[in-house]
């Protein structure tokens, strides 16, 4: 990494954390500032990064980064537009799996979906009773979530490095980070749970645009 690139995803995991702070004391008004903040640090850290990746992979993160800041847009807005919001960053997990299929060899190993398929079946087994009209879309978001870090694992297995550990990790951090938000939102308010998906949010879209 680059010593300017150190510098943004620093400064991106500081917008982070004052937005944490922010919404914790909920200063609105400071959240509006600083997680749009975070998002266009890590984008100008995935644009500027030296990397050997082919080209698509590059611009297929960007695309991923942007519209999860369009997501983050929507869901931070006082009156919330989740339908929108979901549709961002179900967008963005579409550009993630095209960013990570695209260096990786024809023959896929599929074991490391098996675990995360569990997961996945566990997790819709909790919230499916809760989602009413979100049905639907809620499934086919877990789905493709999964299938993201599904394939950042595969491709951490297939060339391993530290670029593709980034991804890996960090695509296992934003389905974590959108579990607790899902079971927050639909099953019962978790104590702290705003903390625990930002914190996590934050450090996974860090580690992706990092794999760059």
């Amino acid at each position: 990494m680059t010593f300017a690139g150190a510098i943004l995803a620093a400064a991106a995991l500081a917008a982070g954390a004052l937005t944490i702070a922010a919404d914790d004391r909920g200063k609105r008004h400071l959240v509006y500032v600083f997680k749009p903040l975070a998002l266009a640090l890590l984008i100008a850290l995935a644009a500027l990064a030296r990397s050997a990746a082919p080209p698509a992979y590059r611009t297929l993160i960007l695309a991923g980064l942007g519209l999860s800041l369009a997501g983050d847009v929507f869901m931070m807005l006082r009156r919330k537009k989740f339908e929108l919001g979901l549709a961002a960053f179900l967008t963005a997990h579409l550009c993630y799996i095209a960013a990570f299929r695209a260096d990786m060899l024809p023959r896929f190993a599929v074991q490391p979906l098996f675990p995360l398929v569990i997961i996945a079946a566990l997790i819709l087994r909790v919230l499916l009773p809760h989602l009413g009209r979100m049905k639907y879309p809620v499934l086919l978001y877990v789905l493709v979530i999964t299938a993201m870090a599904g394939m950042a694992a595969g491709r951490f297995i297939q060339w391993g490095g530290e670029k593709t550990l980034f991804a890996f990790v960090g695509a296992a951090l934003f389905m974590a980070s959108d579990t607790v938000l899902a079971f927050n939102r639909f099953v019962r308010p978790l104590r702290r749970a705003q903390t625990v998906i930002l914190g996590t949010y934050f450090v996974a879209q860090t580690l992706i645009a990092l794999s760059v």
